[in-house]
């Protein structure tokens, strides 16, 4: 295997993979939150900042599983770590891995190469890219190109 085979077959394949395995620990945050599965220590109140968070982390974690609106939805989910560590974990302790946002931070910065890089091959974005569809399954107007991912 050749460093070019790695650069335009395996990389964007690797970046799905990274993204799905992301979304898939971020959704069971959320859900943890939200439903109590897997068990969790509390359940916010409805419209707090964390049960907020939790709506966050399923509905942003589920559209990055299946990888539809990839880049602004990891945007967001970048943002809402950045915050939750800043509000959260920072106060706590200087630092991160005594303050227990080291997760807070791997994941901001995780979200935000995603929504620089796209979601990669292996997403209903790139399905809906690669059949000339826009947003929401619209067709693309005959001046119109795809995005590249």
């Amino acid at each position: 295997m050749n460093t070019d085979t790695l650069e335009t077959v395996w990389a964007p394949r690797i970046l799905s993979i990274l993204r799905i395995v992301a979304a898939l620990i971020f959704f069971a945050h959320g859900s943890a939150k939200l439903f109590g599965f897997p068990s969790a220590d509390f359940s916010p109140e409805v419209l707090s900042l964390p049960w907020i968070a939790g709506v966050l982390e399923v509905v942003g974690g589920g559209l990055l599983v299946v990888g539809l609106f990839t880049r602004p939805s990891a945007f967001v989910l970048s943002g809402l770590m950045a915050f939750a560590y800043w509000m959260v974990h920072a106060p706590r302790n200087p630092y991160p891995l005594m303050n227990g946002g080291d997760s807070a931070i791997l994941f901001c910065f995780v979200f935000l190469y995603i929504a620089l890089a796209g979601g990669g091959p292996w997403s209903l974005d790139a399905i809906f890219r690669r059949k000339g569809w826009g947003l929401l399954g619209c067709r693309m107007g005959a001046g119109s190109a795809p995005a590249r991912h």
